[in-house]
């Protein structure tokens, strides 16, 4: 099976939506959202090892 990397339709409308929201921030808050948002992959991660090793 493949693994698709290409963005559905959705996430690209979500991307130019999160796109939109982050020009005009500041520098501390770009680095705060960037800070979240590799808090909130970490977690993404830990939560598909846990399922995977779950179903195992």
């Amino acid at each position: 099976m493949g693994i698709p990397l290409e963005l559905s339709l959705e996430q690209e409308f979500n991307l130019k939506v999160y796109e939109e929201q982050v020009k005009n921030l500041n520098p501390q808050q770009s680095q705060e959202f960037v800070l979240e948002l590799l808090r909130q992959l970490m977690i993404k991660d830990n939560v598909i090892k846990h399922l995977l090793k779950e179903a195992l």
